[in-house]
């Protein structure tokens, strides 16, 4: 398949790195063709500003300053997402990719307001990878808003089409060495089941 990684996180040091090699590794060698989209990397401006605002809705223009990223996100076939969980949410520069990129005409179709219909059908599959820096009750207890945003909004906007499923390492705080790779090895073979 055809599968965009889209990863957010700016320290290339971090874990967070190690899951992003990980991740795109296992794919290339389970035979995928891997768009690598590193957030930080190519510079990406999350800010949606006053005019993409304005042109929000007007199919004809809103994708012009993302037409690149909405490009290879109509070519995919899957998604898959690695970022860190930050205050419970996701991190600002991917909260930016889907403001900016998930839009009228690309991620839904709006030209009957009344009846929005999804337009992300074409993805088979959607997959994230991710990490928390506290354990999985406090998640839970806050509510998870990363695990809902992937679960069910993307889930909405495939018309329940894909395949979705989220992978995290819990109570980063904490991690080891052995737990760290535990999930390395995780999401390898996850991904070459992908």
């Amino acid at each position: 398949m055809r599968v965009l990684v889209v990863y957010s996180h700016p320290v290339e040091e971090s874990f967070n790195a190690a899951v992003h090699a990980r991740v795109v590794a296992s794919l290339r060698q389970a035979g995928h063709t891997v768009d690598d989209c590193d957030l930080y990397a190519e510079g990406f401006n999350p800010v949606l500003g006053r005019e993409e605002r304005l042109n929000y809705h007007d199919t004809s223009v809103n994708r012009a300053p993302v037409q690149g990223y909405v490009d290879r996100l109509l070519a995919a076939e899957a998604l898959v997402l690695v970022f860190p969980v930050w205050c419970f949410g996701l991190p600002a520069m991917l909260k930016g990719w889907f403001d900016r990129v998930l839009m009228p005409g690309v991620a839904f179709d709006i030209s009957d307001p009344a009846n929005v219909k999804p337009a992300l059908t074409h993805l088979k599959k959607i997959a994230a990878v991710t990490t928390y820096g506290r354990p999985r009750w406090t998640a839970f207890l806050m509510g998870d808003p990363p695990r809902k945003v992937i679960t069910r909004y993307l889930r909405v906007l495939t018309g329940g089409r894909a395949k979705i499923a989220y992978h995290a390492h819990y109570h980063m705080n904490v991690s080891t060495d052995a737990s760290r790779t535990a999930h390395l090895e995780k999401v390898g073979r996850i991904m070459a089941r992908l």
